[in-house]
């Protein structure tokens, strides 16, 4: 199965420390939700992950769907995404804050989330950017507003990334 995985600089898991090797399976000894096994993502996942680096990778053995990731006893990075840049990460933001700005900014209470937005650009904390949309959607039209804006969010990935919608 195809999926993606968000990583750090270098090919390092941002949670586990793990430098992941390229095209080398890694097996992880069985699946257990955030604790062992290889966590990757579908499309629809990757503005819960967001991260500086984006592979495709290939997950094989028991392979278990939860609501935003998939785990699998073993999997292997098969390609870096080098869409997936600076500058497209900016894009995103972007969108992200006139989105946001747009269609909820004057309503009280929001204005706070487009500044929250702007500052997470500034620094490059394009994860950060995309949970902030997400509650600014929230803080006005509840939890469904929050999924619907991460829906977009995906959307916008996977047109701009050019990924199967997985």
């Amino acid at each position: 199965m195809i999926a993606y995985k968000f990583l750090a600089a270098g090919g390092i898991g941002p949670f586990s420390g793990f430098r992941w090797p390229r095209g080398e399976w890694v097996e992880a000894g069985g699946v257990e939700e955030c604790r062992r096994g290889v966590h990757a993502c579908r499309a629809r996942d990757l503005p819960y992950w967001l991260g500086q680096e984006l592979w495709e990778a290939e997950l094989d053995g028991e392979i278990v769907e939860h609501e935003r990731k998939l785990a699998a006893s073993r999997g292997r990075l098969v390609r870096r995404r080098d869409e997936w840049a600076p500058p497209l990460a900016d894009a995103f933001v972007g969108d992200l804050l006139r989105r946001t700005r747009g269609a909820l900014g004057t309503i009280p209470g929001v204005s706070g989330y487009v500044a929250d937005i702007e500052r997470f650009r500034a620094g490059r904390r394009v994860g950060l950017a995309a949970f902030a949309a997400a509650r600014a959607a929230e803080h006005y039209g509840g939890a469904p507003a929050y999924e619907r804006e991460r829906a977009r969010q995906a959307a916008w990935l996977t047109e701009h990334l050019r990924l199967d919608d997985a």
